[in-house]
């Protein structure tokens, strides 16, 4: 079982990962936000457990976020708060479970396990934007049942538009959600991905649904009919 925790205090977090360890857990972790989401974005997990007050980006942040791109991995809140108010405001967000500072690790476990087994609720979980489709699960790509191969960040940037059908993303937008925050280069390093794109899931199709729109980013559009060239 592959377990995200997303907890600022590094102490804590290494008791709890060394913990959930010993549990037969596989245990990723993160001490911000923003890298909390990216990971939660680029790997499937089993289960995440997500601190509410987290540097970066606060933990309801990147729970709405993750949600929002359709990332149903069960999520366990923790935090040392313990009003009412805040509990509603996780569930309301997509929240799974909650436990409040300080709290039993047998519990912890417990609660993970349950998590497990129930599992993510049934939602859609392949996209498509026309007749390209993508399957988060199986890592597939193909357009009108033809299959495209791509490279692992070349998928993850299709995945990031095929999630905002026919809305325009920033390269700011696409470098944050896609690449790693330690990343330090520029940000022209999208436009060479979608260019990479570009070439296979339309140019070798003869379609045109991969969309630069000036001075504002790039736009991935509906489009049918397209058959290999």
């Amino acid at each position: 079982m592959r377990v995200l925790l997303v907890e600022d205090e590094k102490a804590l977090a290494e008791t709890l990962r060394r913990g959930l360890t010993n549990e037969g857990f596989v245990v990723d972790v993160a001490h911000d936000g923003i890298t909390g989401q990216w990971l939660a974005t680029e790997n499937p997990y089993d289960v995440m457990v997500l601190d509410i007050m987290l540097p970066g980006r606060n933990g309801y942040d990147v729970l709405k976020n993750i949600r929002e791109l359709k990332i149903w991995t069960p999520a366990m809140m923790l935090t040392a708060k313990d009003g009412d108010y805040d509990q509603t405001d996780a569930f309301d967000l997509g929240a799974d479970d909650y436990l409040t500072k300080p709290f039993s690790f047998l519990v912890l476990v417990a609660r993970l396990r349950a998590l497990v087994r129930r599992g993510a609720p049934v939602r859609p979980v392949e996209l498509a934007v026309g007749d390209l489709q993508l399957d988060p699960n199986k890592r597939t790509v193909s357009r009108n049942g033809h299959s495209i191969p791509l490279t692992a960040k070349e998928f993850a940037v299709l995945q990031f538009m095929m999630r905002h059908p026919e809305v325009v993303l920033s390269k700011a937008e696409i470098l944050d959600n896609v690449w790693d925050q330690a990343f330090d280069g520029s940000d022209n390093i999208v436009e060479v991905y979608v260019g990479y794109l570009r070439r296979k899931i339309d140019v070798a199709f003869g379609v045109t649904s991969l969309e630069t729109v000036r001075g504002m980013g790039y736009r991935l559009m509906a489009v049918t009919g397209g058959t290999p060239q």
